[in-house]
């Protein structure tokens, strides 16, 4: 028999507070290596808290966050983002006043790995066609494209994309499928907020579902039609 290797990343027990507030309640689940895996949940559960707490940007966490055999829970995030790890916001975080190119340049490479910029335009034809833009010239979906090209560049294993389809037009959302699908292709890993479950469905291998700041179910996307009144309950659709 073939051992199932350990997951790329682990995360057992997780809690995390702002301030006061106790957001997290023992988070618990698994991404394996070269999966494409989604938490889902309805607004405030705390799933991009999960991902803002394993990238080590929420100060009062306990728990246990292990990726690629290294203990995160007590790391800073520019130790953490050096493993291997990278973060795609909701907010995307472009800088309006640099061009495109100036914005995938940013951020500095951590190891080894990540595309150049050839590889990035081969994967985002339209961000060349674009490079000269400014950042408040783009629209929202090629503002997307950007945000998530950016950290390709790190060399990151390991990508976290907090919903990246929000607000976005229908074709834009088949494109950033499209994306996300050859990125898995291409060795990617990949931990992806989302509310839209359908869209999830598209791209996913495994999905969890959050509920007050804790995972209370694991579908296999292959699984996902024969438990969608389940999903529909927990989502509330």
């Amino acid at each position: 028999m073939t051992e199932t290797p350990p997951p790329l990343l682990s995360v057992h027990d997780l809690h995390a507070h702002y301030g006061e507030s106790h957001i997290l309640h023992g988070m618990t689940f698994e991404v394996p290596k070269g999966e494409v895996v989604t938490l889902l949940g309805r607004n405030g559960v705390g799933k991009t808290t999960t991902m803002r707490s394993i990238m080590g940007m929420v100060a009062k966490r306990t728990g246990s966050i292990r990726f690629d055999g290294h203990e995160l829970i007590k790391l800073p995030s520019n130790r953490i983002a050096r493993l291997g790890l990278a973060f795609c916001p909701e907010e995307r975080g472009i800088f309006a006043s640099l061009n495109v190119r100036e914005n995938l340049l940013l951020p500095p490479v951590v190891k080894p790995g990540g595309l150049d910029l050839k590889g990035v335009y081969e994967l985002f034809p339209r961000l060349q066609e674009r490079e000269k833009s400014q950042g408040t010239k783009l629209s929202g979906g090629e503002q997307q494209m950007l945000a998530i090209a950016r950290i390709l560049r790190t060399g990151a294993d390991l990508l976290l994309l907090d919903e990246p389809t929000e607000g976005l037009a229908p074709v834009i959302v088949d494109q950033i499928g499209d994306i996300i699908r050859r990125l898995r292709s291409q060795g990617f890993t990949i931990l992806l907020v989302e509310q839209n479950f359908r869209f999830a469905a598209t791209v996913a291998d495994r999905h969890y579902v959050v509920e007050h700041g804790q995972v209370v179910d694991m579908i296999l996307n292959d699984q996902l039609e024969a438990n969608m009144d389940k999903l529909k309950t927990y989502l509330g659709v």
